[in-house]
């Protein structure tokens, strides 16, 4: 296939490769977020998935299916559910963090409203499971299920741990994996399983999701506090504000003499936030080193994932694939 040379951002070359792939995609998810009863349900999904987002996740099922030799179309279902999980996780989240902006856009829940972001969120996981059992393999059930239940975990866990000083790194690779890995390595893994490859490759491509998760989620962490807003599609510091402990305040606390300690108990356990809270937490954190400790990490967890991808067959799309794990921390430098 000729790729066009303009073309450089990895995704996009996925998305050029896999064009055709990701059209019949496109059409499974306009068809399965209909409803005839309750137009909102359309309404509110259509808010999300035609709001400019990559697509990434359905990339990663399409992209592995073909890297490892698959010819039929049962991975265009296993895409669009995978997409499905991931809207109805976002529109969730958005609810439980209170959130009012989303890929540079007000959220469905402040546009609509909290019930109507719940609910819809459980249709399109219901809309999903039905996508998974069309493509006729246990397993891939399995899979996709369990990924499912495991970004719950994930969520539920960061409830207790967000704003416990005592969370530690172990806690947040927990949450981490649950709530953003786990669908990346779902993703990737049963377009494997779906091809029939040997269980070596299969586990190759749940590593390598597992490791573009897990740098996916570091990088978005270390660019809330270092990133430009306009950017990012949200507010830089919406998790400080929101009092969530991610990897670089768990590591300036790790640090903290007894003022900053005061000071991070004050705004985050606490909830007590003033004027100039962001500004300091900046200082503390730069002072400590804990942005670029951070972003050190996010540069190793990408390399695992390319190295995962060393015993899968050379195509194309193994280079693509690669060269998104480079992508991904390519915004923080």
């Amino acid at each position: 296939m000729l790729l066009n040379p303009s073309i450089t951002a990895p995704h996009d070359r996925l998305a050029q490769w896999l064009a055709h792939d990701m059209a019949r995609v496109n059409e499974l998810i306009r068809e399965r977020m209909a409803s005839e009863n309750a137009p909102r349900i359309p309404e509110v999904t259509a808010h999300l998935v035609e709001a400019g987002g990559k697509r990434l996740r359905p990339l990663l099922t399409l992209a592995t299916a073909r890297l490892c030799g698959y010819e039929g179309t049962a991975h265009h279902a296993l895409a669009a559910a995978v997409e499905f999980i991931h809207t109805a996780t976002l529109l969730h989240d958005d609810v439980v963090d209170e959130s009012r902006q989303r890929r540079g856009r007000p959220t469905a829940n402040l546009l609509w409203d909290n019930k109507s972001s719940v609910l819809v969120g459980d249709y399109l996981f219901a809309r999903s499971f039905q996508l998974m059992v069309e493509a006729g393999s246990l397993r891939i059930l399995g899979i996709l299920s369990n990924a499912s239940a495991t970004i719950t975990e994930g969520e539920v866990l960061q409830l207790t741990a967000s704003q416990n000083l005592a969370t530690t790194e172990a806690i947040y690779l927990k949450v981490v994996r649950g709530k953003t890995a786990a669908l990346f390595s779902a993703a990737s893994e049963v377009g494997g399983v779906i091809a029939g490859v040997p269980e070596s490759q299969v586990r190759a491509l749940h590593a390598y999701g597992d490791a573009l998760g897990i740098c996916f989620q570091i990088v978005d962490d270390y660019l809330d506090y270092a990133g430009l807003g306009e950017s990012l599609g949200k507010n830089t510091g919406d998790d400080f504000r929101e009092r969530k402990l991610t990897l670089p305040l768990i590591r300036a606390i790790e640090r903290a003499d007894p003022d900053e300690r005061a000071f991070w108990e004050r705004v985050i356990a606490r909830g007590r936030q003033e004027a100039g809270d962001l500004d300091r937490a900046l200082e503390i954190l730069n002072r400590h080193g804990a942005l670029e400790s951070t972003r050190a990490t996010a540069l190793q967890w990408s390399a695992r994932a390319r190295a995962a991808l060393e015993d899968l067959p050379d195509h194309p799309l193994r280079e693509m694939l690669a060269d998104l794990a480079d992508y991904v921390v390519a915004r923080v430098n």
